[in-house]
């Protein structure tokens, strides 16, 4: 039937015969059809039927359609007017404004007004002056619909008022005022997706209003700010392009119409200078009484703060890249002094993790803009530039010994400039790769990168030794002259504790970087380092000044050592054994001796001299665990006991001296659970009631009195989840800086961030990291706060243990932890509660490993009812937790009955809750049971789950109920297998009704019907090559669906879209037409968004397996119509895919890039 779709004017014989529900998809695949003919038709082709499809089209914009049928109509509209002629123009412009005139406010007239201001855009951007002086009347309606319009009429006539600007150009220069007056309003509107329309809009405005970037260059820069406050990533990312784009304007040569009215005006050109001056405003403004109001004094400056910021540096990136590379590379030198200068301004670091924040952000434009922008030469010329920048920083330190102690704020405030140009020269010579060595003929590199290492703050040594190592891994050849240099100097400067402290860090940065270059250095070295080692260590209760640093830095270097591997590690074991046996007590006698005497200060150098021999341990487990035998974990065991035994007992000794050791014992305790998570566990089972007991009071927080949280829970919970979470985020180039907007996300509507130190990270919290591999993706370790740190180690370590554990105990757990959830209150509650499920779901997911049951019934039921009170909890995070360990704990007792009662359970709370929470959180728990049950195990729920998700998924007044339900669904259609098959045509058709009526603004629904329809291509697979009339409907609304989101403006859904037409392609590639899809992949290629760039290569290594002369050959069609394209048609597709090398640095997608190069 719906082949009848596909002709010129609508075919309503067929539409009339097809039942009501089928009547909107016939519709679109015609508009479908229209919009792909028109484009190539010639006036002659359409002359006959001109009026009957202007009328067909017209009677549709009365027929309340969808967002994207009403983009088709419009689209449809404006290039049958461009083809064809245009008598009838006018006719059908009056007839939208009568629409909009029409003081109708109802529900379901909202659509034909939508459908109507649409249709207007759509033929001012494609007509243009051709409209004439229509626009008055138009504009005029526009703005006054906006007075009283509800979000989705406020966010179409901001699109449709850009499209006017872009069609009509200086032509309606008598209306910008007044346009600019309504998009300014609607820049901080309370709604996120208006904010975004607005900023697009003004954008437009600023090609042909010049008064936007000359008089109102200020009060537009600060209206951005003002849009940044309380916004989302998208919004932020839209105002961004917005004022980089404003700012870029001041700096670009003005066109020779503009120039005049410029100068007729006397306005002044603005320099460099003062352009960056307005965006620094908004990066440091953001703090302590820039935007003061009452709502933000209830929450905490700190967020806005952070959301202001991080939008100005989207918007730095934004600018520095519509310059482009060749002005950058003119305008190095300023570029770098102005954004490296931001961070050392005392404004934007005023507490230690806003320094960190704000360090990452600076790191974020120079990646952006050095990484991603300069070819070799210019890199090499920034690494000299900064270079300079560092040297010229160190000469500013006063190092007389008076002041040593109390550096001045200035030294303070200098820190961070040097962490960011050293992150940043570190970055690039690892990308540099061996061309680096250049950089060690002409430049003093190492020497000015050395100086640092003798700064009075620790951050800036740290990052000095990092600098050093990845210059080490670049050039390997520079390995020995940097140990030799830092022993050398060790030995030398023994006085000096910053001195002990920086080249101990590099000389353990260095040896870490060993493993990564092929030669290694000669096994002597390790042996000379240990000496070295040991000697700092021996020394360091000589002088109590240095005893601190003397034993930190003995145990790094120890602890960097066994990087180096068994052939180095195997000949100093025996001292190592012996070393780490004299740094515990060895019997409680001594302990409680030791607990007698001793100050606060002796008590912090035993501690931070325990915590590193239990690091180097770690260490040792990690990287030589060829040497672990069963003997030596016995005789490891032993200053481990002792280690555990003395944290039970120094309570009485850390109430003494407060706050002075709370850092250090948290250290010991870090350095316990990480140690212990890489034995096997029956080897510690002795000791299970003293460490169960510390690892509960860890993640309960009894001991803690702040709220600080786990940032294991998200990993924990399954990847798939990402979209109920948000945390797709973690799939953008902008994850290094958004991260620290998490920690200030509001509940459902965004999405709760788990971790306390969202995005924290920082070398500082953890020097080991200087010698341990880099965790994948990451330039550069960032360890977060110790706090979370610690919270974190226990989590993975309670995982390991809680399988070995008995029944008793398991139980005992189970009811404390409900008794510290219940008595916990409000924010404590939910911090209490986040991390209790983290450490459940490791213990569940241990079970699960090891083939354990779940013990007795008493057990199971506690677990169950823990689980069932946390799915209705006000929290994403939380009800998320609850649904994985509903459906962990059903894999691990694995008895369809008990499965059956949960589901059941389920059924029941959504068949009578109304409250969101309840029907989110039990949806999900549905889906939960099938991911980890499979059908099999609740075949006879089958019929149940689906039915009860569709009608959820359909309540269109709760779009967050709606996500859950369709991931849900999706989650279910995944496991189905073939049973599923029944219900394909019911859920696509389900589909196909929310893509066409459900607001594009709510793009969590659109991405959850991607995942859905991509877990229903699966279901039905090879099935899907057939010519049986059902298999042709199934097929062609698949390619209905693809089409809608390919459609979509969000690259969230762009991204689905491409992702299920891989997968059609994999089942019927006849059916999948290459010819429009590689040019859209091609395009893809060059989008600034990681996710859909990662679908577009993914799509493209699957096709060119199989097609791969026809898919070059589709790409070079690309180069004749696009000029963006100008890279496919010099080198084809291959080149494309060869540059993106250069610049990409996720791992799947440089994989990905590989294959599809090799296939």
């Amino acid at each position: 039937m719906m082949e009848l779709s596909h002709s010129l004017t609508l075919n309503e014989e067929a539409l009339v015969q097809l039942p009501e529900s089928k009547r909107p998809v016939f519709v679109f695949e015609w508009l479908r059809f229209l919009d792909k003919v028109l484009i190539a038709a010639q006036k002659n082709d359409i002359k006959g039927c001109q009026k009957k499809l202007v009328e067909q089209l017209t009677q549709r914009i009365q027929e309340c359609p969808g967002p994207p049928t009403r983009r088709l109509v419009a689209r449809c509209l404006a290039t049958l007017f461009s083809v064809g002629d245009t008598f009838l123009l006018f006719d059908t412009v009056n007839k939208c404004n009568d629409i909009l005139r029409n003081k109708d406010d109802s529900p379901s007239f909202l659509p034909t007004k939508l459908a109507a201001i649409c249709c207007i855009g759509a033929m001012y951007e494609k007509l243009g002056r051709m409209m004439g002086r229509s626009y008055e009347e138009t504009v005029q309606i526009l703005i006054k619909c906006l007075r009283s319009a509800e979000s989705q009429t406020r966010i179409e006539i901001m699109i449709t008022l850009e499209k006017v600007c872009c069609g009509m150009g200086s032509a309606i220069s008598n209306m910008h005022k007044e346009m600019y007056k309504a998009a300014r309003h609607c820049l901080t509107d309370r709604v996120m997706a208006v904010r975004c329309a607005a900023s697009k809009c003004i954008l437009e405005m600023l090609n042909h209003a010049t008064f936007l970037h000359t008089t109102e260059l200020e009060s537009l820069a600060t209206l951005c700010f003002r849009a940044f406050d309380g916004s989302n990533y998208e919004v932020r990312c839209s105002v961004s392009k917005l004022l980089g784009g404003l700012i870029a304007i001041t700096q670009q040569q003005p066109k020779a119409n503009q120039s005049a009215v410029a100068q007729n005006k006397g306005v002044k050109p603005v320099s460099l200078e003062e352009a960056l001056t307005v965006l620094m405003s908004g990066f440091l403004r953001g703090g302590v009484g820039f935007l003061k109001n009452t709502g933000e004094i209830i929450k905490g400056g700190s967020g806005l703060n952070r959301e202001v910021r991080v939008g100005v540096t989207h918007a730095y990136v934004v600018f520095i890249q519509l310059m482009g590379s060749n002005w950058l590379e003119r305008n190095l030198n300023t570029i770098l002094a102005h954004v490296l200068d931001l961070v050392a301004n005392p404004k934007a670091a005023s507490s230690h993790v806003d320094a960190v924040y704000a360090r990452k952000c600076i790191n974020f434009i120079l990646r952006s803009v050095l990484g991603r922008m300069l070819g070799e030469k210019a890199q090499i010329s920034a690494v000299k530039e900064m270079t300079l920048i560092v040297a010229k920083q160190m000469t500013s330190i006063d190092f007389n010994p008076e002041n040593a102690k109390d550096c001045n704020q200035e030294t303070l405030f200098g820190q961070h400039l040097l962490v960011c140009a050293l992150q940043e020269m570190a970055c690039l010579i690892q990308s540099l790769g061996t061309t680096a060595s250049n950089l060690l003929t002409s430049s003093n590199l190492v020497d000015a990168v050395m100086a640092v290492l003798i700064h009075p703050c620790q951050a800036a040594r740290l990052a000095a030794a990092w600098c050093l190592r990845c210059l080490c891994v670049a050039v390997p050849s520079q390995n020995t002259p940097v140990i030799d240099r830092c022993i050398e100097n060790i030995e030398s400067m023994r006085s000096s504790p910053e001195a002990i402290s920086g080249y101990s860090a590099a000389l353990a940065a260095v040896l870490g970087g060993v493993k990564l270059s092929p030669l290694g250095v000669p096994h002597t070295k390790g042996k000379i380092i240990f000496n070295t080692a040991e000697e700092l260590l021996r020394s360091a209760s000589q002088n109590s000044r240095l005893s601190l640093n003397r034993t930190q830095a003995g145990w790094l270097l120890i602890g960097a050592i066994m990087a180096l591997g068994v052939p180095v590690v195997r000949g100093l074991l025996p001292r190592m054994l012996l070393l780490w046996r004299n740094s515990f007590p060895r019997s409680n006698k001594e302990l409680e001796s030791e607990k007698a005497r001793g100050d606060a200060f002796t008590w912090q150098v035993t501690l931070e001299g325990r915590a590193g021999a239990l690091s180097a341990m770690h260490s040792f487990l990690m990287y030589c665990s060829e040497l672990v035998t069963d003997d030596i974990i016995r005789r490891l065991l032993t200053p481990i006991e002792a280690a555990l035994a003395m944290l039970i007992n120094i309570s009485s000794v850390l109430k003494n001296y407060g706050q002075h050791l709370k850092a250090p014992a948290a250290m010991v305790r870090l350095r316990l659970y990480e140690t212990l998570s890489l034995l096997p566990p029956q080897s510690f089972e002795g000791s299970y009631t003293h460490l169960l007991r510390l690892l509960v009071a860890e993640f309960t927080l009894s001991e803690n009195s702040a709220n600080t949280t786990t940032s294991q829970l998200r990993m924990a919970c399954h990847s798939d989840d990402s979209v109920i979470l948000g945390s797709w985020l973690q799939e953008t180039d902008h994850r290094t800086i958004e991260e620290q907007m998490e920690s200030s996300r509001r509940g459902d509507g965004d999405h709760l961030q788990p971790n306390s130190a969202a995005g924290s990270g920082a070398l500082e919290h953890d020097a080991c990291c200087l010698f341990r591999l880099v965790p994948q993706g990451e330039k550069i370790p960032g360890p977060l706060p110790l706090g979370v740190a610690v919270i974190d180690a226990s989590v993975v370590l309670f995982g390991c243990v809680f399988p070995r554990v008995a029944n008793k105990h398991r139980l005992q757990m189970l009811e404390h932890f409900a008794e510290c959830m219940k008595a916990a209150k409000s924010c404590r509650a939910d911090a209490v509660t986040l991390n209790v499920f983290a450490a459940l779901l490791s213990g569940l997911k241990g079970l699960t490993d090891n083939k354990a049951g779940i013990g007795q019934d008493d057990v199971k039921k506690t677990a169950t009812s823990l689980i069932i009170g946390v799915l209705t909890n006000s929290s994403a995070m939380l009800r998320c937790a609850a649904g994985e360990c509903l459906g962990r704990l059903a894999q691990v007792v694995s008895d369809p009955r008990f499965t059956a009662e949960l589901a059941q359970t389920s059924f029941d709370r959504l068949k009578l809750a109304r409250d969101v929470a309840s029907r989110t959180g039990h949806s999900l728990a549905l889906g939960c049971l099938h991911r980890y049950v499979g059908s099999m195990g609740s075949s006879q729920h089958l019929n149940t789950s689906i039915s009860i998700l569709l009608a959820l998924a359909q309540d269109l007044s709760s779009p967050v109920v709606q996500v859950w339900a369709l991931h849900a669904l999706a989650l279910i259609t995944e496991s189905g297998g073939p049973m599923l098959r029944g219900y394909v045509e019911p859920s696509l058709s389900l589909a196909l009704k929310l893509l066409l009526n459900v607001s594009q603004s709510h793009v969590d629904v659109h991405q959850c019907i991607g995942k859905v329809v991509s877990a229903l291509i699966t279901t039905v697979g090879p099935e899907l090559q057939g010519n049986t009339a059902s298999v042709c409907m199934t097929r062609s609304s698949f390619l209905c669906a693809c089409a809608i989101m390919q459609d979509h403006q969000e690259p969230l859904v762009q991204a689905e879209a491409t992702s299920c037409l891989q997968q059609l392609h994999l089942f019927a590639p006849r059916h999948v037409n290459l010819s429009s899809l590689v040019p859209t992949l091609c395009r893809t290629l060059a989008s600034n968004h990681l996710l859909l760039r990662k679908a577009a290569v993914s799509c493209l290594r699957q096709l060119t397996q199989r097609e791969a002369k026809e898919v070059c050959e589709h790409a070079l069609t690309l180069a004749g119509e696009n000029r963006d394209s100008d890279s496919v048609e010099e080198s084809g597709l291959p080149g494309v895919l060869f540059s993106m090398l250069d610049t990409e640095t996720d791992s799947r997608l440089i994989k990905d890039i590989h294959d599809t190069l090799t296939s």
